[in-house]
């Protein structure tokens, strides 16, 4: 009996060995790693670094770029989902009441979200080029601009404009999963609350928004993250520019890394970075806790 639980235990653990081994390459050890380098000098072109302990923090936290990449990834993240939020939300609402062809449209209105970073950045780099680009020679035509605009050039137009390019790549996801929640809502609670008379927004917000929310707040949960710790298409497009408008925190932390090759400086705002998702998140659960409370 004893050494057919062995057996049963050695056999378990070598199908699980491979899921370990994978979190453990892509999660934990990146993870302890930035944190072990956040207290070293350790730069890429040396070969020997020191403990500094809390010295990289230091410098990050009396660091005027730093506060500036904060704020940009802060209103990067929050312009970013709330468009997304409210586009898919609002084609999913519409979706749900297409009787026919739903899946059609579904597949045409998700073909942003299938293509790779790269292809999006480099198509929409191509589309807003002041020279051969189709929107400024676009709008030049119709009148609207004299002359051609460099949309990614321009300080005034730069960050609206890459988060104009995240809500089009974004929404998708929120249209795709908010619909699935929609089909998900009684039927009956509808016809109850019709024989009621209830109004439209009544309806809304006392059923619609109530049976949805919790996959509304998984999704803010799951996109904050993603959308903050962008790095891809946003450095792709602008690289940053112009003049540090679109640096985001993990861009200012790829430069403090790989462009000054302060691999400790690098770690110590990944970690501030991760301290900070840490506790968005915390709130986030919280807030979904209570929801799933209210509705048991």
């Amino acid at each position: 009996m004893e050494k057919k639980l062995k057996s049963f235990n050695l056999t378990g653990m070598l199908f699980v060995l491979p899921s370990v081994l994978i979190v453990i390459l892509l999660l934990i050890y990146p993870i302890f790693s930035s944190i072990y380098f956040s207290f070293t000098s350790k730069n890429l072109i040396r070969p020997f670094y020191d403990f500094v302990w809390l010295e990289n923090f230091k410098f990050v936290l009396t660091n005027p770029d730093f506060y500036r990449a904060f704020m940009n990834s802060i209103k990067w993240t929050v312009l970013s989902l709330a468009g997304q939020l409210f586009i898919g939300f609002t084609a999913a609402l519409a979706l749900n009441r297409i009787p026919k062809f739903t899946g059609l449209y579904r597949t045409l209105l998700i073909i942003p979200w299938a293509f790779p970073a790269i292809v999006i950045a480099f198509s929409w780099k191509y589309i807003l080029n002041d020279v051969y680009g189709f929107l400024p020679n676009l709008l030049t035509k119709l009148g609207i601009t004299d002359a051609n605009i460099n949309f990614l050039a321009n300080p005034d137009l730069a960050f609206i404009v890459v988060v104009l390019i995240n809500i089009w790549f974004g929404a998708p996801l929120f249209m795709v999963n908010i619909l699935s929640a929609l089909k998900t809502v009684p039927s009956e609670q509808y016809e109850a609350a019709q024989m009621d008379g209830a109004s439209s927004f009544q309806v809304f917000w006392h059923i619609t928004l109530r049976h949805i929310r919790v996959v509304i707040g998984l999704l803010l949960v799951l996109r904050t993250i993603w959308v903050f710790n962008n790095f891809d298409i946003l450095y792709l497009i602008t690289g940053g520019g112009p003049s540090d408008i679109t640096t985001t925190l993990p861009i200012f932390a790829f430069k403090a890394g790989w462009g000054m090759k302060q691999l400790g400086v690098a770690s110590a705002i990944t970690v501030i970075l991760l301290l900070f998702l840490l506790g968005i998140c915390f709130l986030y659960f919280k807030l979904l806790d209570k929801w799933e409370r209210e509705d048991r």
